[in-house]
């Protein structure tokens, strides 16, 4: 007989080969498992820029009104700074005051 496998049990062989060929061709379990992950890790990276782009676009969104903002805040701190130096006199007259009240307080012990 031949060796092309005319002798050979319908087991053995060529469909051998051939089982090898078909185990190689399809996934392993390992492998489907691995492909199902790395799809959903794909997915949910898919999720996560686009939430990143949102967060962005609303950080943009917050600096355009925080610079439209930024008159009226130079304006406050004018004021603001304008009305500090104008206290120190304030200040003096509380001083004077806080004088005059000792003053009046060791009068009426005297008494």
């Amino acid at each position: 007989m031949d060796r092309e496998g005319a002798s050979t049990p319908a087991g053995g062989g060529l469909s051998s080969s051939t089982n090898r060929v078909q185990t190689t061709i399809e996934k392993t379990y390992f492998e489907k498992q691995r492909d199902a992950l790395v799809a959903e890790i794909a997915v949910s990276l898919e999720h996560v820029l686009s939430n990143i782009n949102t967060l962005n676009r609303s950080l943009e969104g917050v600096i355009v009104v925080g610079k439209e903002f930024e008159s009226v805040s130079t304006l406050w701190s004018t004021f603001y700074d304008d009305m500090a130096h104008d206290n120190p006199e304030d200040e003096n007259d509380d001083h004077d005051e806080s004088i005059l009240d000792d003053q009046n307080e060791d009068s009426r012990n005297n008494l």
